[in-house]
């Protein structure tokens, strides 16, 4: 089970919206390429400038604001005829290097290691790597959990509103980064394995 199962009815919330940026000539490619500038400006800023920790809450923000502009940039090319080579290119490219900025200010955030995230940035990566691979072995592009990008979206999102808070996190919290890396980690795993299993089945039939 993954947050990323209620996106169909995110995507319905979403179709008038997409409907108007196509009318108005706002190309999926644009999309993808400002959700990815976005979340480079933001982690950035709060990874390497000096800023107090309620800023963090605009990480919970924007979490939101990709998750929604990802489904967006999907949309108008599946539905409104926006689907190209780049495209395909720049919506998985883009994705790993979003979450890698929005990861990375928490790496200075106590109890958080650096170790930790750099984990969390690596498995992400790969489970990434993994959906698509799927797709080139002849089963469909994986997207199963149990901790996808939806899910890791939540994840942090809901830490980065607790750091904005401005109370000291429990020592507990850097077990949490820990278990985000293994389930990650076993979100890679479980897109190998169905992604195998799903060729095969398609070379029985």
């Amino acid at each position: 089970m993954s947050i990323y199962s209620l996106k169909p009815r995110f995507q319905a919330l979403l179709r008038p919206l997409v409907a108007r940026l196509d009318a108005a000539g706002v190309t999926a490619n644009q999309v993808t390429v400002a959700a990815c500038l976005g979340s480079v400006a933001l982690g950035s800023a709060l990874a390497f400038l000096t800023v107090a920790r309620h800023w963090f809450a605009l990480i919970s923000l924007w979490m939101f604001v990709r998750m929604a502009l990802n489904a967006v940039d999907g949309m108008l090319a599946r539905e409104f005829g926006h689907k190209s080579r780049l495209g395909a290119y720049l919506n998985e490219l883009t994705d790993v290097v979003s979450d890698a900025a929005l990861y990375l200010p928490f790496a200075g955030i106590a109890p958080f290691s650096g170790i930790a995230i750099g984990c969390v940035i690596l498995f992400a990566a790969l489970s990434e790597m993994a959906g698509v691979v799927a797709a080139v072995t002849g089963a469909s592009r994986r997207y199963d959990g149990p901790m996808g990008k939806s899910d890791r979206a939540f994840v942090f999102g809901s830490l980065a509103l607790w750091v904005a808070v401005g109370q000291p996190l429990p020592s507990w919290a850097a077990l949490l980064i820990w278990l985000v890396a293994g389930l990650t980690a076993l979100t890679v795993a479980n897109r190998v394995r169905r992604g195998l299993d799903e060729a095969a089945a398609g070379r029985r039939v």
